[in-house]
């Protein structure tokens, strides 16, 4: 996690340069925000990995001497069943069809992405996949 907080740094620190000189250059403030805004991002993730490095173990990753074998195991735990990012995606996808038609479509849509995210947050505290 180590090297990843280093590139981001590095990243950031590449896109400050680029958006400095892109707007001296062009004198365009749509391209040089958004340079300043990717910077900011860049640097506000490199920041977090390098600070999360610091508190957890060592990885593989971390290691030169490592092997690929030595980064196996269980990644974590991942839903195979859900329907609930369906439900959201149809929720914000009628938010945005509201921008499009009319903002009156995004009360229609707020009940279900609301319901689609209580029913993500707590699918493993009810039903047959309480135990788990």
């Amino acid at each position: 996690m180590k090297i990843q907080g280093k590139m981001f740094m590095w990243l950031s620190l590449f896109l400050l340069v680029v958006a400095v000189v892109y707007g001296v250059w062009s004198k365009e403030p749509v391209g040089t925000t958004a340079l300043f805004l990717a910077f900011g991002l860049a640097i506000m993730i490199g920041f977090y990995l390098g600070f999360t490095a610091k508190r957890v173990d060592v990885g593989a990753q971390d290691n030169k001497e490592a092997d690929v074998a030595d980064d196996a195991g269980e990644v974590g735990f991942f839903s195979p069943h859900s329907w609930q990012p369906l439900f959201l995606g149809i929720g914000g996808a009628f938010v945005f069809l509201g921008v499009a038609v009319g903002w009156w479509l995004v009360y229609f849509a707020l009940p279900v992405i609301l319901a689609s995210i209580w029913g993500w947050v707590f699918e493993y505290y009810r039903g047959e996949n309480r135990t788990q």
